[in-house]
């Protein structure tokens, strides 16, 4: 039996921005595979090219150079428009800042990516409450954000990456904006989604508690990778 292949293959891709009339390299000829099922931190100081990898990855942003293919396809070399519709069934995001629409309930928010499909209004309504259950916030589903502690918010805002039911899921320092207790919560949650779910998870953070919540640990300076994961 031919052994599958890794969910994410990346391999010699280079990324740089321009700044004034400079080009500013900001990934450089790197190369990693990430395993289907796989919690993977990525590490570094700022401006390593992490939340840059991140993007790309997700389909955000696209490679100057090299091969990005997620679940065998070549996002590098998809149209705007095949992006935005791969995003919306594959890849679920979670922000340090939530990115939660402040006149929505917590219900609302998390029904947004529903609406891009072609499920019904019972269906959605379903697919929601069971995602706000999954995450603790049955009773708060009517609450507006700025009726949530941070912690709560970032629950909606997890619920809202993964009513999709997506294989990937990226996080871009989740516990960044959050106390101790809440941080934990929300790791914990991640875990939960990953070794229960099987939900392919790729952190980015700058907290070491929170990266050994991961599987695997992939530390970036300055564009390169500095050690494989183990």
């Amino acid at each position: 039996m031919t052994p599958a292949s890794p969910l994410v293959q990346i391999a010699h891709l280079s990324k740089s921005y321009r700044r004034g009339g400079q080009q500013v390299p900001v990934l450089t000829d790197l190369s990693l595979d990430i395993e289907a099922g796989d919690f993977t931190a990525l590490m570094g100081p700022s401006g390593s090219g992490k939340s840059t990898l991140l993007n790309l990855i997700a389909g955000i942003d696209k490679p100057d150079s090299g091969v990005l293919r997620v679940d065998g396809l070549d996002i590098a070399g998809m149209s705007e428009a095949a992006l935005a519709h791969w995003r919306a069934g594959n890849v679920g995001f979670i922000f340090q800042f939530y990115n939660l629409m402040p006149v929505l309930t917590a219900f609302e928010n998390v029904e947004l990516p529903l609406m891009l499909t072609s499920l019904g209004r019972r269906e959605r309504r379903e697919r929601v409450e069971l995602t706000l259950s999954m995450v603790g916030l049955s009773d708060r589903m009517d609450h507006l954000p700025g009726e949530l502690s941070g912690g709560q918010q970032q629950r909606v805002a997890i619920a809202r990456a993964i009513v999709t039911d997506p294989r990937l899921i990226v996080a871009d320092e989740p516990t960044g904006d959050l106390d101790r207790q809440s941080a934990a919560d929300v790791l914990a949650l991640l875990n939960q989604l990953n070794r229960e779910l099987g939900k392919t998870i790729i952190m980015v953070t700058h907290d070491a508690h929170a990266a050994q919540q991961a599987r695997k640990l992939v530390h970036l300076e300055k564009g390169e990778l500095l050690s494989e994961p183990a």
